[in-house]
């Protein structure tokens, strides 16, 4: 019996609660039994390892676990708010990641932030998302997506500054899912909705319902400081929509340093600019972005994910099943 936990509700749709579910998933589909609990308690049936999302949040249960089954191997998966921008600012407990008998990162520079000790026992395992249906997208605009939740890290109102600098003649309109965490950043993005034309907060929605909109979007931006490895892009790439993400190693990892779709995390002005040559295809642009993340798509399928967990487990003497 493998047992998941993760800090997030386990039915929720929040990112280490999808990434628990659909880990255990594919565990299952591997020929293990898997238990997936928001959280260690004690007691129950004997369990083969652990592991466990997030390092500090999971910290106690990674503890707890490993004084009750101390022979039994823990995997700690790294969110991107343990690596960034360090692990003592994000307050990791060096002892926890010893007890760890592999460390995950979801993208391959997240082993940088680990150092040379930690990276040697590190695996890359990027997230997967079965390939997104394509909708046609609106002719009258040029809708782009941006689903991330209302909180600092996000940098959540810099699409709605950016869309205001467009040329009068862009088309182009965001459209912003995602809940409103930090109550002061969320009233401002409200104020944006009713004040700039070219930006929406629709708030938080089902997640059926947020690939859909992605999937008939021209774009998805990401504008994050910081990211582990967002399960947006990987979404994104699913539905073969083209990504412009700031040029933050959670997403350089993901999509390539020649990727040529960055901009500086914080600027303004260079998003705009950035949009608005997407949007035009000026030099081939927008073609260039779609071309790049066609050929990426073969990085979240689901088999290859499936693969990357059974050579962990292998590692961890805890062979597939099937």
């Amino acid at each position: 019996m493998i047992l998941i936990v993760t800090p997030a509700p386990v039915d929720g749709a929040h990112g280490n609660g999808v990434t628990a579910r659909r880990w255990a998933g594919l565990l299952r589909e591997l020929g293990h039994e898997v238990e997936v609990r928001n959280g260690y308690r004690r007691g129950g049936a004997p369990r083969d390892a652990l592991i466990a999302l997030h390092a500090r949040k999971s910290a106690d249960a990674v503890r707890a676990f490993h004084t009750d089954h101390p022979k039994a191997p823990v995997v700690i998966a790294m969110t991107g708010t343990d690596l960034y921008p360090d692990l003592v600012s994000a307050q990791v407990d060096p002892e926890v990641l010893a007890i760890a008998s592999r460390l995950v990162v979801l993208q391959r520079e997240g082993t940088a932030q680990l150092g040379p000790a930690l990276a040697g026992r590190t695996d890359v395992i990027v997230q997967s998302v079965p390939e997104i249906a394509p909708r046609p997208p609106r002719a009258d605009r040029f809708e782009v997506a941006f689903l991330a939740h209302i909180r600092p890290v996000k940098d959540p109102l810099r699409p709605a500054a950016a869309v205001r600098l467009l040329p009068a003649a862009s088309r182009i309109r965001v459209v912003h899912l995602g809940e409103g965490r930090d109550p002061d950043l969320a009233a401002r993005a409200a104020a944006e909705t009713r004040d700039n034309p070219r930006y929406e907060w629709r708030g938080p929605v089902p997640r059926d319902e947020a690939l859909r909109v992605l999937a008939g979007s021209r774009l998805l931006l990401l504008t994050s400081l910081h990211e582990g490895g967002a399960n947006v892009v990987s979404e994104a790439l699913a539905a073969g929509v083209p990504v412009v993400s700031s040029a933050i190693s959670g997403s350089t990892g993901l999509l390539g340093a020649g990727y040529p779709g960055y901009f500086p995390p914080g600027d303004t002005d260079a998003l705009a600019t950035l949009l608005y040559a997407a949007e035009e295809d000026h030099g081939g642009l927008y073609r260039a972005l779609k071309a790049r993340c066609e050929a990426l798509r073969p990085l979240v399928d689901p088999e290859a994910e499936k693969r990357a967990l059974a050579r962990m487990l292998r590692a961890l003497d805890l062979p597939a099943h099937e």
